[in-house]
């Protein structure tokens, strides 16, 4: 079963066991300035103001959810939005995966679980010295924590205008490259282009891996089933205020802060739903 089926069946039994909240609106952000490298996110929310990001920096995608406007989404049902996480169509993907990360965020509320906050997603993969790395995507913030642990680094790509961007790393095409790796970093960008299996499947050799980025927000479940051992994403403190900051495309850390999670810290997705259930 692919992560996304698993991911959309997973929300269905949450869905069967609680009551949803409804869609209220997607929030998209400007768009970026002619060259700005920064990842943006569309976020989708609920009526009781849970949210859910999503990645729009993919192709076209953000274009296409602009002409969209939204249509359709205010008042739709959770799990309908959230199933566009199948459709081959990449906005309907990304406003699906957003609803999946809202509809996670409602159930960590309701069962009144927080991850703990996280400032180092590096660290959580305890990199020394003579550890092969692999980067899966080319995530600039995070190189010199890497670097600076003495670690060898390759970074997979799909892009091959990035080839041309390494500084005492290596960036490859080549995913069979993870197979050497003892220890591997994944961005969230995984879980939207359907790589997310077909690099795992290379991972088997790494110790700890870790996926991260804002719109890593899911049911985490089938992650660490698959062998991922963090996920790293961001936790919003105060809702209106994100939102406004999200469209006016201004900073967000004082309204919302980073989190991470290990496998070995979390009760599963049928501890939470018991809990809530009380």
């Amino acid at each position: 079963m692919s992560f996304t089926i698993e991911l959309l069946a997973q929300l269905q039994h949450i869905g069967e066991t609680l009551p949803l909240p409804r869609v209220r609106a997607l929030h998209l952000p400007p768009d970026p300035r002619p060259g700005e490298e920064r990842g943006e996110f569309c976020a989708v929310e609920l009526v009781d103001g849970s949210i859910g990001l999503s990645y729009v920096l993919l192709g076209d995608t953000l274009p296409a959810l602009r002409a969209r406007s939204g249509a359709g989404l205010p008042g739709a049902g959770a799990l309908e939005v959230a199933a566009g996480f199948a459709a081959d169509d990449a906005a309907l993907r990304t406003i699906g995966f957003a609803a999946a990360n809202a509809v996670t965020r409602f159930l960590f509320d309701r069962a009144g679980f927080v991850p703990a906050s996280s400032a180092d997603s590096v660290g959580a993969l305890g990199l020394l010295p003579g550890d092969r790395v692999g980067m899966i995507g080319f995530f600039a913030p995070l190189l010199p924590r890497v670097r600076a642990s003495g670690a060898e680094l390759v970074v997979v790509e799909l892009r091959a205008e990035l080839l041309d961007r390494a500084d005492g790393f290596r960036v490859t095409l080549d995913a069979d490259e993870l197979r050497g790796c003892s220890k591997v970093l994944a961005t969230g960008t995984l879980l939207l282009n359907g790589t997310l299996d077909a690099m795992l499947e290379r991972c088997t050799a790494a110790s700890r891996v870790a996926i991260v980025g804002p719109s890593v927000g899911c049911v985490p479940d089938a992650l660490f089933a698959r062998g991922i051992t963090f996920v790293g994403g961001t936790w919003i403190d105060d809702r209106s205020g994100f939102v406004d900051a999200l469209r006016a495309g201004e900073r967000r850390a004082d309204v919302a802060h980073k989190f991470g999670l290990r496998r070995e810290d979390y009760t599963g997705l049928d501890a939470l739903l018991a809990r809530v259930l009380g």
